[in-house]
């Protein structure tokens, strides 16, 4: 029996900072697809799977990403980013990041997200902070929004 998902794309972009090193700054930005296979499933524990690129400058020119987003902004209040990617020296990097969702300031709180970049022993490598742009992404990001069998 075929289930119905869904899938959308969002881009994100903005600024990091290496840790420990506040003067080593740098642009970053990632856009992905995000894809539920069961809306059943997904309205249970809210999970997606992320698929895209990432240009961090200076760090990882245009990688591929994997990974999932979390969307519980209801019950919840968090819409949690988790992905993997190999950097410009080789070696493999995780992001993790969290919108706090706060229904004062819904439009701050649902287009900013921060998180940190880690190395593969879990040692903080970057701090950064992103912004999904209302008035360049918003129609993009409505018109990605698709039902999908699967």
């Amino acid at each position: 029996m075929k289930k119905l998902g869904f899938e959308f794309e969002e881009v994100m972009s903005g600024s990091y900072t290496r840790t420990g090193q506040p003067e080593e700054t740098g642009h970053i930005r990632f856009q992905g697809r995000a894809r539920a296979e069961d809306m059943v499933k997904h309205l249970r524990d809210g999970m997606t799977v992320l698929e895209g690129t990432l240009d961090m400058e200076r760090f990882a020119d245009d990688v591929p990403i994997r990974g999932t987003i979390e969307i519980r902004p209801l019950v919840g209040k968090i819409i949690r980013y988790d992905f993997g990617f190999t950097a410009n020296d080789g070696n493999p990097y995780r992001f993790s990041g969290q919108k706090d969702i706060r229904f004062e300031s819904l439009k701050d709180t649902l287009t900013t997200l921060t998180g940190a970049i880690a190395d593969a022993h879990g040692n903080e490598v970057a701090r950064a902070t992103l912004r999904f742009d209302v008035q360049a992404d918003f129609l993009p990001f409505l018109v990605s929004f698709k039902a999908a069998l699967s």
